[in-house]
């Protein structure tokens, strides 16, 4: 079975209101979104995609991703899901992993233990019993996957409890989505 892991970093940040663009903002030594990628790279995937809009980063991401360009970033987090399950279909894939590009806490083990997990056709991490990402989408879901808005595959999962298994994880889920999230976690 051929997989992929994702990261998704388009999007502006606009609840960030800091002189650098959030994704860029440093955060314990090194940029935001690279914690991420690094996590993710980490996972023993077939592919390896990060969608990207709104914000430059390429000079961030490590070698062996795929960049993959969200040209409708603003309509919401589901179309940068869209725009990896397109790549995924295109490629012949049979599932998906993905998390985000703000959630530095999420560490390789998470992404991992969630990217092999093969008991349902979604995977969710869990948090001290607290869903959050990354998330395992099967091929057999992706249809079920809205479109549009800003919930990515919270929506799927809510509406079809009975196809998803939860993996539970030892991190810190926490997403930098202000300059006053930053301050709490530094």
């Amino acid at each position: 079975m051929a997989e992929a892991v994702c990261v998704l970093a388009a999007g502006v940040g606009s609840r960030f209101k800091g002189s650098t663009p959030k994704l860029r903002t440093i955060f314990r030594g090194k940029e935001l979104v690279r914690w991420s990628l690094e996590a993710a790279l980490a996972v023993p995937a077939e592919e390896h995609f990060v969608v990207v809009g709104g914000t430059e980063i390429g000079d961030l991401i490590p070698k062996g991703f795929e960049v993959l360009e969200n040209d409708r970033y603003q309509s919401g987090m589901a179309s940068s899901v869209m725009v990896a399950i397109e790549e995924a279909r295109l490629k012949g894939l049979n599932a998906i992993t993905i998390g985000l590009g703000d959630q530095p806490g999420i560490d390789a083990r998470c992404w991992t233990s969630v990217f092999v997990s093969r008991t349902s056709p979604i995977t969710v991490a869990t948090y001290d019993g607290k869903r959050r990402n990354p998330v395992r989408l099967a091929e057999s879901v992706w249809g079920l996957m809205p479109a549009v808005g800003d919930l990515g595959a919270r929506e799927l999962i809510s509406s079809h409890p009975e196809l998803v298994a939860e993996v539970a994880c030892d991190a810190e889920p926490f997403d930098i989505d202000t300059l006053e999230d930053l301050e709490i976690w530094r």
